[in-house]
């Protein structure tokens, strides 16, 4: 599949979570990243990696539900792990997988 498709359909990914989420989305970035999947912002700036377009769309899911979850939660304490579990199931196994691939 071609870059340009699977770019728009991380995007459209991204907007449907964060439509689910109740998240507003100021600005979305694919871009190259040396050393993260994605960040965001405050003020609702999103990037992430472009690696991911090479990868499972159930690992982008992970990714992006990790990041739109830091809108509500700044870190990976228990209240993150407990809506990371409700939204993704066994997100750990996602982790790992995320972890495994680079």
């Amino acid at each position: 599949m071609r870059e340009d498709k699977r770019k728009s359909e991380f995007k459209n990914k991204v907007h449907n979570w964060a439509n689910k989420l109740d998240v507003k989305i100021n600005w979305l970035g694919v871009r190259p990243m040396r050393n993260k999947w994605a960040s965001c912002s405050t003020s609702g700036n999103m990037n992430f990696n472009t690696e991911l377009l090479k990868l499972d769309q159930d690992l982008w899911d992970y990714v992006i539900v990790h990041e739109l979850l830091h809108f509500f939660v700044p870190n990976h304490g228990r209240l993150w792990k407990s809506l990371m579990t409700v939204h993704l199931g066994n997100y750990k196994e996602f982790e790992d997988r995320l972890s495994d691939s680079g």
